[in-house]
């Protein structure tokens, strides 16, 4: 048996060498020894027996020597030659439903030009459908969370919409009621919400604050930033009838940090000063940006070069992630958290998310969907309240959107954390769920590659911060 190396991403963090093991997505740190190790088979497949003595003639002990290559191969850096593959499973049939997104209502009162709901890459087809969610349709998407979510000891409700709080009254109800049900079932639930932030109101805000709701802001920044796109139908702005809310919000609920969501446009890429903005000027405990959804041929879409300058910018905060982790301080950047999180757990993903799987979206209708972003398509419906989520339906999805299926991502070391990218990115760009975002590989394997150093610094010199990222999984 002739051994030779595995798939791994060699990187270097705080002075010392690491691999990403791939598929696995393990991380693993080399000594001196592991490393001579690696060196020898990456020069030609080796004899384990060879190996061995070659590490020995260098000055290991063979005991030393012994267990190096043992834990190189149990860690799946090296292989045997012609040996095991590392295919992704398939995950199980009956995969435990976690989150339900429900859409309270598909109205907004807000026209921004880039909504992936209403603008001109929408995929929705409200046409002749409920515009507002009735607590018959909302009782029945919480009977199917605790249905679809049996085996969990929690669950949890996304409220969104639309403009989420335009239907206030019926998440009252659905809190009040799905708490009576999780009472039922002995599973403890939690709840979230994304607004736009205009309908803010005080006994709203008391009422988020007392019941511990999470709170997501959709807001693009500094005025001039926020109010290219962040408008109202008629044309006017939005920042100066959010901020005021907003400060409000911040102030009065303190049970659940409040976070601010940006989308990153043609012109709205100054991700230092919105990042600046919104977490020391205005307060919000968290920002992250994405970049926008769209067909390239849009005036809003951001370009190659726009990409490349919104990474060197995504890299300085980064950066600064870093140094207010090992100073033991949160800094806020949630993209760095988030990717930090995944790569704590040694996350390989079967699928680019937990759509149609672990999470589902519900419109007014009650439709299933995939995810909150395939609310209201015809298209992508996968079930209905009434009657349940057709597993057809369901594995028809799965089926496309597995990372076996795309070819292009086979020989990318960054495919654990991303399984091809978003799927609605994806139905947008290709018209094909299951298609790869290839648009944005070099963005992936950079982002990637600088957040695997950063862990690797943070693990070097303050571990004990990546408890944070336990906790982080909890909530």
């Amino acid at each position: 048996m002739q051994l030779q190396v595995a798939e791994f991403h060699q990187f270097e963090a705080g002075g010392n060498p690491f691999l990403y093991l791939v598929p696995s997505g393990g991380i693993f740190a080399m000594d001196a020894l592991s490393q001579k190790a690696v060196a020898l088979v990456q020069e030609h497949p080796q004899d384990p027996l060879a190996l061995l003595e070659a590490l020995v003639a260098g000055g290991a002990a063979r005991e030393d020597a012994k267990e190096c290559v043992e834990d190189l191969v149990s860690a799946r850096a090296l292989r045997p030659e012609g040996g095991w593959q590392d295919a992704v499973e398939e995950p199980p049939a009956n995969f435990p439903l976690q989150t339900l997104v429900i859409n309270l209502t598909n109205q907004c009162n807000l026209s921004c030009q880039y909504c992936y709901e209403f603008g001109e890459d929408k995929v929705a087809t409200p046409e002749g459908k409920p515009k507002f969610m009735e607590i018959e349709t909302a009782k029945q998407s919480v009977d199917f969370l605790f249905k679809q979510s049996q085996g969990r000891r929690a669950a949890h409700i996304t409220f969104f919409g639309g403009e989420t709080l335009m239907n206030f009254p019926m998440l009252k109800q659905i809190v009040d009621y799905s708490r009576e049900q999780a009472r039922e079932h002995g599973m403890y639930i939690d709840y979230s919400l994304t607004t736009n932030g205009t309908l803010l109101r005080p006994d709203i805000i008391e009422y988020l604050a007392e019941n511990a709701i999470g709170v997501t802001v959709s807001m693009d920044g500094p005025k001039e930033l926020n109010d290219k796109l962040r408008v109202f139908s008629n044309g006017k702005g939005s920042y100066d009838t959010i901020v005021p809310k907003v400060r409000e919000l911040l102030a009065k609920h303190k049970s659940r940090p409040i976070a601010a969501r940006v989308t990153l446009t043609n012109g709205v890429t100054d991700v230092i000063r919105i990042f600046r903005h919104l977490k020391d000027d205005i307060g919000f405990h968290e920002v992250g940006f994405a970049p926008v959804t769209t067909s390239p041929d849009r005036l809003y879409a951001i370009g190659p070069s726009g990409l490349d300058d919104v990474l060197a910018q995504f890299e300085q905060l980064a950066y600064e992630y870093r140094d207010a982790a090992l100073r033991n301080e949160l800094h806020g950047f949630s993209n760095v958290s988030d990717t930090l999180a995944e790569l704590h757990q040694g996350i390989s993903k079967s699928h680019p998310c937990g759509a149609g799987l672990g999470l589902l979206g519900v419109g007014p209708s009650g439709d299933i969907s995939p995810c909150h972003r395939f609310v209201d398509s015809d298209e992508h419906k996968l079930g209905h309240v009434s009657e349940g989520l057709d597993p057809e339906m369901q594995k028809a999805f799965l089926g496309t959107g597995h990372i076996n299926t795309k070819y292009d991502c086979q020989t990318c070391w960054a495919r654990p954390v991303c399984a091809g990218g978003c799927y609605h990115e994806a139905f947008v760009r290709y018209g094909d769920t299951g298609h790869a975002n290839l648009h944005y590989c070099d963005w992936i394997r950079g982002w990637t590659d600088l957040c695997l150093r950063i862990y690797g610094e943070i693990a070097t010199h303050n571990p004990g911060f990546l408890n944070h990222f336990e906790q982080r999984k909890a909530a």
